[in-house]
């Protein structure tokens, strides 16, 4: 599963960020493999909203289309 089909309010983890430049840069933000983050708002043919502990972290829908995501409890 992509985070692009994730749904709002569903918990999730990070399984794969493919590109190594994108990977270094979401580190910084606190989003890495095995990352276990909040959906907290998925705008219409917009970014999906991350949580992260107090964080919000926007990522764009093509962005988020190439990160392998898995829903968890």
């Amino acid at each position: 599963m992509t985070l692009d089909l994730i749904a709002k309010g569903q918990k999730l983890e990070i399984v794969h960020i493919p590109d190594s430049s994108i990977r270094a840069q979401a580190i910084r933000l606190g989003i890495y493999e095995g990352a276990k983050l909040v959906c907290s708002e998925k705008l219409p043919a917009g970014p999906v909203i991350l949580q992260n502990r107090m964080q919000e972290i926007a990522i764009g829908r093509n962005l988020a289309k190439k990160i392998a995501v898995k829903s968890i409890a």
